[in-house]
């Protein structure tokens, strides 16, 4: 078998965050608002629209992080092309098409599942799975370290939002 024809191991790999008090009613629409991720995840400082219709499949959405030290040539960036949003389901997936950041291929998938405990409370918890190339510089326990804890505060966010809007 030549060389190129054998197949390159995959990472895969599934993070979740509880949000106990937040419904998946509230979260879902701050996650499906798939050019706003700027305002939940720690990382990134602008997220916005480059192509597409918002709320639609084939939706192109530009985020970066913040230079460091302020030399621009730092910035870290990514194009993400939204491939399918399920409101029903509370689901959408995601690939990265071009970035800076060392990804040959990416494809996320990002769903809200509403969680009721025995004693009555209410919450939901994100999941988030992923399947990818490995990345260039990072080893697979790292990035899925690094994916837990910006979802562990993108869910800390997101609850702080929908208590902050539901009593005031």
């Amino acid at each position: 078998m030549a060389e190129d024809q054998i197949p390159k191991s995959k990472w895969e790999g599934k993070t979740s965050a509880d949000l106990e008090g937040s419904s998946a009613g509230q979260v879902w629409p701050l996650l499906a608002d798939f050019c706003s991720i700027h305002k939940w995840f720690p990382d990134i400082a602008t997220c916005y629209q480059v192509d597409g219709v918002p709320g639609q499949p084939g939706l192109i959405r530009y985020c970066a992080r913040a230079p460091i030290d302020n030399d621009e040539s730092t910035i870290k960036w990514a194009k993400e092309k939204l491939l399918s949003l399920d409101p029903i389901q509370r689901c959408l997936s995601y690939e990265i098409i071009e970035s800076n950041l060392g990804f040959k291929s990416y494809v996320a998938v990002m769903q809200v599942v509403p969680i009721n405990g025995g004693d009555g409370s209410i919450g939901c918890k994100i999941e988030w799975s992923f399947v990818c190339d490995p990345i260039e510089g990072w080893g697979l326990n790292d990035f899925r370290s690094y994916l837990d804890s910006s979802l562990q505060l993108m869910a800390e966010k997101m609850m702080e939002h929908t208590l902050l809007s539901t009593t005031g």
